[in-house]
């Protein structure tokens, strides 16, 4: 289904007489880029706002994980291997980058499978990948230990961060940080959960949850079918994305199930969120970075000034942080949310700078 801004405007009109000004939260990474690049704020009425969520796996990651990753790559026999946004993400004493420009070993590998092989053909070193990412890349993660075990490769590790998007959502809408009249869901993510997962928010919430693609005339369906939604009183979960189904990816579920169990993880700004990470099974532990090494103790740090936290909450936007385009940029981030490609501010800064 598609429809066009007119008929955005017209809906958006006859809502805000009742309802005033509305919030539309996309929790994607791609899609606040694609957002961004297409100019599509501008095009939308005054009274519907589009904020951004905790959609950008790098941003969302607190920033202990980053100190100790920093930690692991200082160490002498250990090769960090990590996703390119993570390197210059800035922890308490600098970033991956700053550490590999002081000696440290950091590779940059594009899947986690690469990172296996690296490992192969590095007996003498410890392999520890940086398993950054939500329900997209969780299952190449589970390929990636399998693999390992199947080949007896005992020099790989994980240090894992992998994140869930449904509890994200629930502690948004339970901690009340921000406004959000319906969620623009992201289609990567419900390619494995299928969209109907997002039926629950929906239920216990009362909002829309429409799961989109990523070029303009996508999104603006998917906003569109928020908005008929909560014109006609609704609230339920669907998709205006082809590529996705309601069932989504059984494989990679049970791929998933096979080697993690859920636990409870910390959020950049939303804190402990129960259930919502996960962790590697007892059967798999001697692959976990966080049980084979002694990692450091690290206490909570923000940088002064610095509001990606509630940039990912919907709080505020990247316009409204005073670092932002100043002592904040692409080439001098201060916080992550100006580092990923898939972060608000880079998004921001590239595309509406002015």
């Amino acid at each position: 289904m598609k429809i066009d801004c007119e008929k955005i405007h017209e809906l958006a009109a006859n809502l805000a007489s009742s309802r005033g000004e509305l919030s539309v939260m996309e929790v994607c990474g791609t899609h606040t880029m694609a957002i961004a690049a297409s100019g599509l704020r501008s095009l939308l009425p005054e009274t519907l706002r589009l904020i951004s969520g905790p959609g950008c796996p790098v941003c969302v990651t607190d920033q202990s994980y980053i100190d100790r990753a920093i930690w692991l790559a200082r160490k002498e026999d250990v090769v960090v291997a990590t996703y390119g946004d993570m390197v210059r993400v800035p922890g308490r004493e600098g970033s991956l980058a700053d550490a590999r420009a002081r000696g440290a070993a950091v590779e940059v590998v594009y899947s986690a499978n690469q990172a296996v092989s690296l490992a192969a053909k590095m007996p003498d070193r410890q392999i520890v990948f940086l398993a950054v990412g939500f329900e997209t890349t969780t299952p190449g993660t589970a390929m990636a230990i399998l693999r390992a075990r199947e080949e007896s490769i005992d020099n790989f590790f994980a240090f894992t961060a992998h994140k869930l998007m449904l509890p994200a959502m629930r502690a948004l809408l339970e901690g009340g940080r921000a406004r959000i009249d319906g969620f623009l869901c992201p289609g990567h993510v419900a390619v494995i959960l299928g969209w109907e997962a997002f039926g629950e928010i929906s239920d216990d919430f009362s909002k829309p949850c429409v799961v989109a693609g990523f070029d303009p005339s996508q999104i603006a369906a998917g906003i569109g079918e928020i908005l008929s939604q909560l014109a006609a009183g609704q609230a339920k979960a669907c998709s205006v994305y082809s590529s996705v189904s309601a069932e989504g990816n059984a494989k990679a579920r049970r791929l998933m199930s096979e080697v993690f169990v859920e636990t409870d993880a910390d959020w950049r700004a939303l804190g402990v969120i129960s259930g919502s990470g996960l962790t590697l099974r007892e059967s798999f532990a001697k692959y976990d970075a966080a049980r084979q090494f002694t990692l450091p103790e690290t206490e909570p740090y923000q940088a002064p000034g610095c509001r990606c936290g509630e940039v990912i909450t919907g709080i505020c936007g990247p316009h409204d942080c005073g670092l932002f385009a100043k002592s904040c940029t692409p080439r001098n981030p201060v916080g992550p949310c100006m580092v990923s490609s898939e972060g608000a501010c880079a998004a921001a800064y590239k595309y509406e700078k002015r």
